[in-house]
């Protein structure tokens, strides 16, 4: 019912006046009051009044403080919250501005403002920082060379498959930044559990292509720098805001139940590549030393071919040519033929040439003392009684003419 102040409708049910405050019918005290507004109002007064002792107003001090007071404590609070707007960043940290939640700006080290709270506020990610995820291990502590300290295994991480079909105990490190701060806070929720998972299933991928043998030995190289670029490109297609430093594989060994006949197997395998290496660098010693003997076989055969060829060539040439001088000059010829056959009879004997040019006087003993250190008895030589002149050649023989 709509309330007339004249008195109908309001609480009185329309009988008498005083309006919507007048007091409920029902008697003298029985029913409930409504609150008195200039009570409220006076009490209201008198707290503000205590706040403010020094407030001037009207009626002897009392009242609200005056407008001057109150513009001036509002502008001191305006100018307060103002100025907490200033920040200041680290230099390995950068400031990312947020006004109403939203991406305003990325600020570099050094004093900075943005919009105080509510209205703005600031998230300070450290970008150079070195964050490490551990897969296949947890450790409590990390040496300053970067081995594990304490290490606790992770059996579910940790064991793989290879590509023989082997299982293998792998733990790895992966070294991480933040190369973007605003698509790493606002792009992935947990950008470290995603760049585990990632390295996880780059590994895992990785190491089940490729054997044992190599996992556990010269294919680990390979897989660290394999597994960075597999990992990388996966962050950077989530838009993860990230930049993978470096993956180092902390072991890569057969399950610790197999251990002692894998490297049992190792070293079999081992041994056998070696004397297969043995046996083919024997071969490849003694098979070019065969080929290159047989090569200067035929070689001095055909040379001992040629050579004979040549000299049986020469002697026929060389007959020839001196019988042609023997048919054009007999005599002289034969001569020559003697001399020469003469030279090469008497050129490796002993010759004693004794010259005697008045006969057979002062002709002494021969000793020949040559043949003393061969153990030939010593033996003097006389010559017989009227031979005092040496051996004379016998002429060559002549012909009376010319043939």
């Amino acid at each position: 019912m709509p309330w007339n102040p004249n008195g109908g409708g309001g609480w009185n049910g329309g009988q008498g006046g005083g309006g919507p405050w007048a007091p409920r019918p029902g008697g003298g005290g029985g029913g409930s009051q409504p609150p008195d507004l200039e009570e409220l109002i006076r009490k209201s007064q008198e707290r503000v009044r205590q706040l403010f002792p020094g407030g001037g107003g009207g009626g002897g001090g009392g009242g609200l403080p005056s407008t001057p007071v109150i513009a001036t404590i509002a502008g001191l609070a305006v100018g307060v919250w103002l100025l907490s707007g200033f920040y200041f960043v680290q230099p390995e940290e950068k400031g990312v501005e947020l006004v109403f939640g939203e991406l305003n700006a990325v600020t570099d080290s050094g004093l900075n403002y943005n919009w105080p709270w509510p209205i703005g506020s600031v998230l300070k990610p450290q970008v150079t920082r070195v964050n490490r995820v551990e897969v296949g291990f947890r450790s409590s502590g990390v040496t300053p060379a970067g081995t594990r300290a304490n290490a606790r295994e992770v059996t579910e991480e940790a064991l793989m498959l290879t590509g023989d079909e082997n299982i293998v105990d792998i733990n790895f490190v992966v070294f991480w930044r933040i190369s973007d701060p605003a698509l790493y806070l606002f792009n992935i929720r947990d950008p470290a559990d995603t760049v585990k998972a990632a390295s996880e299933s780059a590994i895992r991928e990785l190491v089940g292509q490729t054997p044992i043998a190599e996992v556990t030995t010269e294919g680990r190289r390979q897989i660290e720098q394999r597994g960075r670029e597999i990992i990388q490109a996966l962050m950077n297609e989530y838009g993860a805001g990230v930049v993978i430093d470096e993956v180092q594989l902390q072991k890569a060994d057969p399950p610790q139940e197999v251990i002692d006949a894998f490297r049992d197997v190792q070293r079999a395998m081992a041994d056998r590549e070696r004397a297969q290496n043995e046996a083919e660098a024997f071969a490849n010693d003694i098979i070019p030393r065969a080929r290159g003997e047989a090569e200067r076989i035929l070689q001095e055969g055909q040379a001992y071919q040629q050579e004979k060829i040549a000299r049986a060539q020469g002697e026929a040439q060389r007959f020839l040519s001196v019988l042609t001088e023997y048919r054009s000059f007999q005599d002289v010829t034969r001569q020559r033929i003697y001399i020469e056959t003469m030279e090469s009879v008497l050129n490796g004997t002993q010759k004693t040439l004794i010259d005697q040019p008045n006969g057979s006087q002062g002709v002494v003993p021969y000793l020949p003392l040559s043949e003393l250190p061969r153990g030939a008895a010593p033996s003097a030589r006389t010559p017989a009684s009227g031979a005092g002149s040496p051996t004379i050649l016998p002429n060559p023989p002549t012909t009376g003419g010319t043939q």
